[in-house]
C-alpha cells in the first residue's frame, strides 16, 4: 500500500513537468495535424501490435555486371504480339479500345526500335568486317564515280555536239557520249582515292565509300582503269584521236593538277573551270573533227559558269573546307570569292553576244538569254554585297538550272547546217563570177 502511495504521488508531481515539455515541444516542433498523425501511428504500432502491419523486406539479388547487360539485352529483344481481331463484331467499351490502341502503339515503338537497333548493328559489322555485299556493289560504285556530276559532264559534252554545224550522227554521239561518261568515272574515283585522309575530316565527304572502308583502294584503283582505258581507247579509236587526246588531258588536269591543288592554291578553282570547260569542247571536236571559234566559245561559257556556281557552293562550306584543309577562296579570300562570282556572272551576258558574231546561233539568242543572264547576275550581286548564306543559297540553286536553259536556248537560235550551206554556196557563187568578170 505503500508502494502504490508513493507511485501515485510522484505522478501527481511529474503532471506540471509533462505538461511544461508538451508546450516546449509544441513550440519548438510547431505541433500538426500531419504530427499527430504521426503520433497516432507511433501508438498504434507500439500498444497494438495486432493492429500493425509488418512488410517484410525484398532480399536484393547480387548480380554481376554481365547478368545485369544479358537481362537487359533479353528485355530489348522482347516484342509484344498483336493479338488478331476477331470477325465477329462485339460491343467494346471505350476503355478496351483506348487499351488496344496503347498496346499497339507501344508494339510499334518497339518494333521500330528493334529494327534501328538491327539496322545499326549491321553497319557496324560492315564498318568494322569491310564486308562486301554484291548487291550494295552498284551504289558504293555510282558513289565512287559521282553518278550526277558525271550525268551533269555527259549532258555538257551532248550540248556541244549537238551545237556543231554538221548533220547528226547516232553512231558517233553515242560513241561520244559513253567514252566522256567512261572517262568522267575514272577521274572522279582517282580523285576520291588521294582524298581518303582529307575526306574524313569533312561532314560532307565523311560518308563516301573509301572513307567508309565499303570497299578497298586496290578496287577504287581498278574500277578506275576499267573506266578510264576503254573510255579513251572509245574516244580515239571510236571518234577521233583529237577528242581521246582531250579526254585524257582532263583526266591528267582533274587528278594531277587540280586535286593536289586544292590544298596548296586558290588556283585550284580556275583549274577546276578548265575541267569542267573541256566536256563540251569535246562533244563540238566529236561532232566536226576540229577546234573551231565554236567550240572555244561554249567551252568559254561553261568555264564562266563554274564560278558562281562553285563560289556559291564553298560559301555555305567553309567550316568543312577549312576542316579538311582545303585552300578555297571562300576559307582564305572571302572578298575575292563573291568578286569573282559577280564578274563571272556578268562574263555570261558577253558570251551570250559573242555567239551571233561567229555565226553560231542568230541574234534571237542574247535577247531570249538576257533575262536569265540578267537574273543570276542580280543574284551574283546580291551575293557580293550581303556576303549570307541566304544569298549563297539562291546563288547556287539558280546556277543548276541557269546553265540547261541557256543551253537550251542556245540549241533552239542555232543555225542550221543548210542556212550556212547556201551561205557558203552564195560566197563561193559571187567569188566565181568575180573570177568570170576578171577574166577576158
Amino acid at each position: 500500500g505503500l508502494f502504490v502511495w508513493h507511485l501515485k504521488k510522484t505522478g501527481v508531481r511529474q503532471v506540471p513537468c509533462q505538461f511544461v515539455h508538451l508546450c516546449r515541444a509544441a513550440n519548438d516542433r510547431l505541433i500538426t495535424f500531419q504530427y499527430f498523425n504521426f503520433l497516432k501511428r507511433m501508438y498504434v504500432t507500439q500498444y497494438n501490435k495486432d493492429l500493425s502491419q509488418r512488410a517484410k523486406p525484398k532480399s536484393d539479388s547480387v548480380a554481376s555486371p554481365f547478368h545485369e547487360t544479358q537481362q537487359l539485352d533479353r528485355e530489348k529483344k522482347v516484342i509484344h504480339k498483336i493479338r488478331p481481331i476477331s470477325p465477329v463484331h462485339q460491343p467494346l467499351s471505350e476503355t478496351s479500345n483506348r487499351n488496344e490502341l496503347r498496346e499497339m502503339k507501344s508494339a510499334a515503338e518497339i518494333g521500330g526500335s528493334a529494327a534501328r537497333l538491327r539496322a545499326e548493328s549491321k553497319e557496324d559489322r560492315q564498318w568494322k568486317e569491310m564486308k562486301l555485299q554484291l548487291d550494295d556493289l552498284p551504289g558504293i560504285l555510282a558513289r565512287l564515280s559521282k553518278i550526277k556530276l558525271t550525268a551533269l559532264v555527259v549532258c555538257t559534252a551532248s550540248a556541244g555536239f549537238a551545237m556543231a554545224p554538221v548533220p547528226f550522227d547516232l553512231t558517233c554521239f553515242l560513241l561520244a557520249s559513253l567514252g566522256t561518261g567512261l572517262a568522267s568515272c575514272a577521274a572522279n574515283s582517282i580523285n576520291q582515292f588521294f582524298e581518303v585522309p582529307f575526306d574524313s575530316n569533312m561532314n560532307r565527304t565523311k560518308n563516301r565509300p573509301l572513307v567508309r572502308g565499303q570497299i578497298s583502294p586496290l578496287l577504287a584503283v581498278c574500277f578506275a582503269a576499267s573506266c578510264g582505258v576503254p573510255g579513251i581507247a572509245l574516244l580515239t579509236l571510236g571518234v577521233n584521236p583529237l577528242t581521246g587526246a582531250l579526254g585524257a588531258f582532263n583526266i591528267f588536269l582533274y587528278t594531277c593538277c587540280y586535286t593536289p591543288m586544292k590544298r596548296m592554291s586558290i588556283a585550284n578553282t580556275w583549274v577546276g573551270a578548265v575541267v569542267g570547260a573541256i566536256p563540251p569542247v569535246m562533244g563540238w571536236t566529236a561532232a566536226t573533227g576540229s577546234l573551231d571559234a565554236g567550240a572555244l566559245l561554249l567551252g568559254g561559257i561553261l568555264y564562266s559558269w563554274q564560278f558562281p556556281h562553285f563560289n556559291a557552293l564553298s560559301w555555305g562550306l567553309r567550316e568543312d573546307y577549312s576542316r579538311g584543309g582545303y585552300c578555297m577562296m571562300s576559307v582564305t579570300h572571302p572578298g575575292l570569292c563573291r568578286r569573282v562570282a559577280l564578274r563571272h556572272c556578268l562574263a555570261l551576258i558577253g558570251l551570250s553576244t559573242v555567239a551571233p558574231v561567229l555565226d553560231i546561233t542568230t541574234w534571237t539568242f542574247p535577247i531570249i538569254s538576257l533575262p536569265i543572264n540578267l537574273y543570276i547576275s542580280y543574284l551574283g550581286f546580291r551575293f557580293y554585297r550581303d556576303a549570307d548564306r541566304s544569298s549563297s543559297r539562291k546563288l547556287f540553286f539558280c546556277s543548276l538550272w541557269h546553265l540547261p536553259m541557256l543551253l537550251l536556248v542556245m540549241f533552239s537560235c542555232k543555225k542550221s547546217f543548210l542556212e550556212k550551206e547556201e551561205k557558203g554556196d552564195l560566197l563561193s557563187g559571187n567569188h566565181g563570177r568575180a573570177m568570170e568578170i576578171r577574166l577576158p
